[in-house]
């Protein structure tokens, strides 16, 4: 009966473990270039994804809120940039401590890319990796926790 119970114990404990290096990514990001922030939630699926929550320049030239106007997509391109998901579909790959499996819109030049998230030794900088094909070749930037 002991050995059963310290079994049970032993799995709960690794499963939360690792339950909280998934979670270690959610909360507000600001991006390399400091013009804006992201927020990282979960969704019911166990995904991970991300929405534009601020921008430091929220307004274009005429003083109307900027809008995903380089979206090939005609029919988004008034959707506005504050709230737009630019993070979808992340999964955590415990092996590697990674977030995988995601896409990464850019909303300067409408693209979507292949995304990869990570930590370096610092908690509080993300690097976000997007790429077309394989990660090697890809653009890597690095967002750091807002506080």
């Amino acid at each position: 009966m002991k050995k059963m119970f310290s079994l049970a114990l032993l799995l709960f404990l690794a499963t939360t473990l690792c339950a909280q290096n998934a979670d270690k990514v959610l909360g507000v990001w600001i991006t390399q270039e400091g013009d804006s922030k992201v927020t990282i939630t979960q969704d019911d699926s166990g995904k991970f994804n991300g929405e534009i929550t601020w921008l430091k320049n929220p307004k274009n030239d005429q003083g109307k809120p900027k809008v995903d106007d380089k979206n090939p997509n005609k029919k988004l391109q008034s959707r506005p940039i504050v709230g737009l998901n630019l993070l979808q579909g992340f999964v955590y790959n415990k092996s590697k401590d990674e977030w995988v499996d995601g896409t990464i819109y850019d909303p300067n030049n409408g693209k979507t890319y292949k995304c990869l998230m990570w930590f370096g030794e610092d908690p509080n900088k993300l690097s976000v990796k997007g790429y077309i094909g394989f990660s090697i070749i890809g653009r890597e930037v690095v967002w750091t926790r807002d506080k």
